[in-house]
């Protein structure tokens, strides 16, 4: 199982780092999903996804109050929307419409039901 969620973590910190190189991925969720799995299988990964400069201050702020900022909440909400929006646009079939629209819908409910913080990092 260790084995399998540091997989799982080196591949959400690869996701993670598109994110903050391209508009249309989000960046905190996968980035969360990423210090999870190495948070229980990894203190090494960890502490160095912990130390990277694009991520390190918002899961230092994770870890000490488990929220994350406002400000980075509201670009995860516009980048899924953007990102989701021209993917089902893009899509020729309904059922891949409908799969993409679906997996939006969640990633919006979960970004909904993680604690905000006005706190700036």
């Amino acid at each position: 199982m260790r084995w399998l969620l540091t997989a799982v973590g080196a591949v959400f910190t690869v996701l993670a780092v598109l994110g903050a190189l391209l508009p249309v991925l989000p960046t905190t969720p996968f980035l969360l999903v990423a210090g999870a799995c190495f948070a229980r299988s990894s203190p090494h990964f960890h502490n160095k996804l912990k130390r990277m400069p694009i991520f390190g201050a918002y899961l230092e702020q994770w870890d000490r109050d488990h929220s994350i900022p406002a400000s980075a909440k509201r670009k995860a909400y516009t980048l899924i929307v953007i990102a989701f929006s021209f993917s089902i646009w893009a899509v020729d079939n309904a059922g891949g419409r409908i799969a993409l629209a679906a997996v939006g819908v969640i990633l919006l409910v979960l970004l909904t039901k993680l604690p905000t913080s006005e706190e700036s990092t």
